[in-house]
């Protein structure tokens, strides 16, 4: 099969932000001669080098957690002053995202030298960033406004820079000095914190003339708010040819129970100013949720259960209490589909019935088909259960004479390697393992004498060492014989 249409996705680091393999979040995704990377906490110039990061397009950015965005600025000096580069950096993302790298990057940023060395120079974040918007544009947003010489104030106003009055909108600021806007829902008359409540889709509070990115290759880029839900302001990602779709859903608290709760629920105020004090002030000093009625809307909650339906989900998850993750345990309360989601942003040890990603994977997505790329081919992704562990990943396949077990307590799965010895829980079922390298399945090796060594044509030895050297042969990779096994089984 050659690979001349569809999405192609390159993961470059799926692991967590306090991650002993240190591989933090990032996705290269490529249509046709296109290519996009979805976040740089992954070491972008370790992986592409300078001629590498050259081709690429634009960087999108979810969030501002250091473990999304760490080489951004960096990636951005490179744009600057690499001497064969003659283009800023393309970044995209929403307005809100795009001021907090505005502010995170300042001190990396701002100040440089001249070139004759002889000054210190202010550099306007726009010499090293080209930003477009691929979120809808709030129609209201918290400016700076200047009274007088020397003399501001913070203001709700609109996109013709007019004022808005206090019955409609309010400014917070609460302990972390970071301000945040109070509306007034005009159908409801209730009290909501907007970009929260509202998803991008509603012409209530964004331009509802906004379009998604198309790409000359024809694709759009389009983020989407509606099912994220991660605290600080954040956006997932959905890259669409027409027949193909991928959606990064980036950070999130991906629960159906929770998004029910959010948006029927009616919060009763606790202010802690009169009514008429209230009403006439336009910033106020506390605490937002004493004075947020409803965290959610219905519209926001109808399009977060629709983003899902079609194409292939990256979606991140954790093993349980993650509050700002999607828990594993919480998996069946979600509206992902577990034939069309992988999922990524794992712990350093994991076992999962649902695919997990790993750094330096690379899947092919057609329609609604999901397939791993190996050698420049793609294959049939395979496996009843995946286990990440030492930065090693393993496939594991349902057997009855398996020397191996998995475990469930708690829905949450263990894999046993010891004879099916030291777990608690219920036994799930009994297991063959396979060490996954480059997309080729080994049997686990069970002695710590022995590894799996991939040689630079790209076929594996196995190495075994003893107090008089190492010595090493070649074996075969199985998974030709297991996808056949699989395929016939599922079909069963």
């Amino acid at each position: 099969m050659n690979i001349t249409s569809g999405i192609s996705v390159k993961v470059l680091g799926d692991y967590g932000p306090f991650s002993r393999i240190g591989k933090s979040i990032g996705y290269q995704v490529t249509i046709g001669e296109s290519c996009y990377l979805v976040d740089c906490g992954s070491p972008v110039f370790q992986k592409f080098g300078g001629h590498g990061l050259k081709q690429i397009k634009g960087l999108i950015i979810t969030h501002c957690h250091d473990d999304h965005k760490r080489w951004f600025s960096d990636f951005a000096l490179f744009n600057k002053y690499a001497p064969d580069v003659n283009h800023k950096l393309h970044l995209m993302t929403s307005e809100r995202i795009n001021s907090g790298l505005v502010e995170s990057s300042l001190q990396a940023l701002a100040m440089s030298l001249a070139f004759d060395c002889k000054q210190v120079v202010e550099i306007p974040y726009e010499e090293y960033v080209d930003f477009t918007a691929i979120a809808a544009r709030p129609k209201y947003r918290i400016a700076q406004l200047a009274e007088a010489p020397g003399v501001s104030r913070l203001a709700v106003v609109d996109n013709a820079n007019r004022v808005v009055p206090a019955d409609l909108a309010k400014i917070f600021i609460g302990t972390s000095g970071v301000p945040r806007m109070l509306f007034k829902d005009p159908p409801s008359g209730e009290w909501v914190e907007p970009e929260s409540f509202y998803p991008f889709s509603s012409p209530v509070f964004y331009d509802e003339n906004w379009q998604p990115l198309r790409d000359a290759e024809g694709f759009t880029i389009e983020a989407i708010n509606a099912p994220v839900w991660h605290g600080v302001p954040s956006i997932g990602v959905k890259f669409s040819t027409g027949s193909d779709t991928v959606i990064f859903s980036a950070d999130t608290n991906h629960d159906l129970e929770l998004w029910q709760e959010l948006y029927q629920t009616k919060i009763p105020q606790q202010r802690r100013l009169s009514d008429s004090q209230f009403a006439a002030a336009s910033v106020i000093e506390g605490d937002i949720n004493d004075y947020i009625e409803r965290i959610w809307s219905a519209e926001r909650y109808q399009d977060a259960i629709k983003a899902f339906t079609t194409g292939i989900t990256i979606h991140d998850i954790a093993i349980r209490k993650s509050v700002v993750h999607t828990d594993y345990r919480r998996l069946e309360h979600t509206t992902l589909d577990m034939n069309r989601t992988i999922l990524t942003h794992s712990p350093d040890k994991m076992t999962s019935a649902w695919r997990l990603s790993e750094a330096e994977k690379e899947f092919f997505i057609t329609g609604n088909t999901l397939m791993e790329v190996v050698a420049g081919q793609p294959l049939p992704v395979i496996g009843d259960f995946f286990h990440k562990e030492d930065g090693r990943y393993f496939v594991c396949f349902r057997s009855a004479q398996g020397e191996y077990a998995i475990y469930e307590q708690d829905k949450v799965l263990s894999l046993c390697i010891d004879q099916f010895r030291g777990l608690d829980g219920q036994l799930v079922d009994r297991v063959e393992i396979y060490e996954d390298i480059s997309g080729q399945y080994f049997p686990r090796l069970s002695r710590e004498e022995t590894f799996y060594r991939k040689r630079p044509d790209g076929r594996v030895e196995l190495v075994a060492y003893d107090d008089n050297g190492s010595s090493g042969r070649l074996v075969a990779d199985q998974r030709p014989r297991l996808t056949e096994e699989f395929i016939q089984r599922q079909k069963q």
